[in-house]
């Protein structure tokens, strides 16, 4: 798996995460082979259907779901690792047909960036910061006046 980061301008960035069927392949054969010890196929026993029928139907929508898992993980600790502020969440860029049988799945994501910036207070009106510290005394009143008013 590669990712691979393209800064557009200061506030876009365009990710790209490349895929290989060796990153998913071994969890797409195991989900399969789930299925097909629990399918109720007609014209077959249970958990005897051919592994070849079991890929036909479900292996796409597996495999989709695996290579899903496997971005939304990556994706989240690139985004950790390298510790990159974003607005909201990436948007995966759409494409117009993508081919599940490739060797290498490739997937783009865009990046809102965080601007960075600062306040400067220091030339504006002081604020006057109070420490109050409770005492028993204190406390204890506030105690009655809690408990006077569940009662009512």
């Amino acid at each position: 798996m590669k990712i691979s980061r393209k800064d557009n301008d200061a506030l876009n960035a365009l990710l790209t995460i490349d895929i290989d069927r060796k990153d998913f392949s071994e969890k797409v054969d195991i989900v399969l082979g789930d299925y097909r010890k629990q399918a109720n196929i007609p014209g077959f026993r249970k958990g005897h259907v051919p592994m070849g029928l079991i890929k036909k139907q479900y292996e796409t929508a597996v495999t989709a779901e695996e290579v899903n898992k496997l971005l939304q993980e990556n994706l989240e600790k690139y985004l950790k690792e390298e510790k990159i502020d974003i607005l909201g969440n990436p948007l995966p860029v759409m494409k117009e047909v993508l081919d599940w049988t490739a060797e290498t799945l490739s997937f783009d994501f865009e990046l809102g960036l965080s601007p960075a910036f600062e306040v400067d207070l220091s030339g504006k009106k002081k604020i006057t910061h109070y420490q109050i510290t409770a005492d028993d005394k204190m406390i204890n009143e506030q105690l009655i006046i809690i408990k006077s008013n569940m009662v009512n």
